[in-house]
């Protein structure tokens, strides 16, 4: 009996042992599916709102009426009339009969309205075809734009900040702004996908000009526009009064501010379309001001160095260069008269041009900081003419595509110089500190 106890033991050992290691990958493999969720969480969502078409069409809105008419389609006629003359007057155009206006008009559009038995009571907004209405406008019809300014929309209510990690009525507003008419070019991200995870509130309060130009170069902007919504609520169901405040650049500098009230929560989106307006207007005065224009310390130069000083060292490097190979020429027997190298002080001559290929470079990216570091260095790396992020990943490993006057092997050789350990593939490399 003793002896078929012992017998049965080894085998519920083992048996134990195998269930173990069965939980150990099932718990392995649950983990696996649970970060995937959360990795997927991260980009998903009731998110991603995309900016409507923005004509150059002249865009009036806001424009209120209170009429009345035989009848309501009287009426509202009527007051439509009406809002395309004050919508004209608005505009600065010269006074002239309505059959005339209304061969200007490309559309009226119902902002809100509200029709009686013979009253017409509304807020419209007039779009004029400019090409017909620019020739009465003289220059108010052809201004300059200023430079693609990225928009991130931020909303600050309850002790929390929002950009674009779901969809919100701030975000709405802008997107539905028809800014075809402004002087200012915005670049409207929708939100969709990986922009919810560039474009955070925390990114208005960086200063890294290298990190900020990647993401510019992300959205094809040349500066950043943030116009902050703070929402402070009186009550449940009572007033919202709004505190909005306009800043731009990378350094995120203060350029005006105001307040508006909403009755209730129900009139907040009207609120913001005309904080929109506020906002277009306070961007316009700042770009008359001059105060609009890109922030030239995100034109980083693409070797990280200035031109000046490169084409200085380029022109050091190249005399040298010829010094110790006059040198070595010398020393070898090689020159015959020893007046030909001390007749005169010889002139560099120019490098020889290269041919610049671009390259993949991969690099660890643990955080923000170690992108900037690798990207400063990268540039820095002489024969290096371009370095740009071509895919991120915080804590994980990002690619850069990097333009080098050389072969491949030149460049590993330069990044190695710079303190890099590089890994050679057929047409990329791997590098880390």
């Amino acid at each position: 009996m003793a002896h078929a106890i012992a017998s049965l033991t080894p085998s519920r050992r083992f048996n134990s042992r195998a269930f173990a290691q069965t939980l150990a990958v099932l718990a392995a493999m649950i983990c696996a599916m649970l970060l995937s969720r959360v990795l997927i969480a991260q980009v998903e969502g009731d998110r991603g709102i995309a900016a409507i078409v923005s004509s150059s069409d002249l865009d009036v809105s806001g424009i209120k009426v209170d009429v009345r008419g035989d009848t309501a389609q009287a009426a509202r006629e009527r007051g439509w009339r009406q809002a395309q003359r004050d919508a004209w007057a608005k505009l600065g155009g010269p006074r002239m009969p309505d059959s005339q206006l209304q061969s200007m008009v490309s559309a009226v559009v119902i902002e809100r309205e509200s029709i009686g038995g013979k009253r017409y009571i509304a807020t419209l907004g007039v779009i004029f075809d400019r090409a017909r209405a620019g020739r009465y406008l003289g220059g108010n019809a052809s201004r300059s734009q200023s430079a693609p300014m990225l928009l991130i929309p931020v909303t600050i209510s309850g002790g929390s900040e929002l950009v674009y990690e779901k969809r919100n009525p701030w975000q709405r507003a802008w997107a539905e702004y028809q800014a075809g008419s402004s002087r200012v070019n915005y670049v409207r991200p929708s939100g969709a996908g990986g922009d919810s995870l560039l474009l955070t509130y925390g990114q208005t309060g960086r200063r890294s000009r290298i990190w900020w130009r990647n993401i510019l170069d992300e959205f094809e902007a040349a500066d950043v526009l943030v116009p902050i919504a703070r929402l402070d609520y009186q009550y449940p169901g009572g007033p919202v009064q709004g505190t909005f405040t306009a800043r731009y650049g990378p350094d995120n500098v203060y350029l005006d501010s105001f307040t508006l009230e909403a009755d209730s929560q129900s009139a907040v989106p009207d609120m913001f379309v005309e904080a929109v307006g506020r906002f277009d207007d306070i961007f316009e005065q700042a770009m008359a001001d001059g105060k609009l224009r890109p922030n030239p310390t995100l034109n980083v130069s693409l070797s990280g160095t200035d031109p000046v000083l490169q084409r200085l060292i380029e022109i050091g490097r190249a005399a040298r260069a010829q010094e110790q190979a006059a040198a070595a020429a010398a020393a070898a027997g090689e020159t015959e008269t020893p007046s030909a190298t001390t007749s005169s002080t010889p002139t560099p001559a120019a490098p020889a041009a290269s041919v610049v290929s671009s390259y993949v470079v991969q690099f660890a990216s643990p955080d923000a900081g170690a992108i900037d570091a690798t990207l400063a260095a990268v540039r820095a790396t002489p024969g290096v003419r371009g370095a740009a992020t071509s895919s991120l990943a915080i804590g994980g490993t990002s690619v850069m595509n990097v333009s080098y006057a050389g072969d491949i092997g030149g460049l590993a050789a330069a990044l190695r110089a710079r303190g890099f350990t590089v890994n050679q593939g057929a047409n990329a490399l791997a590098i880390r500190r």
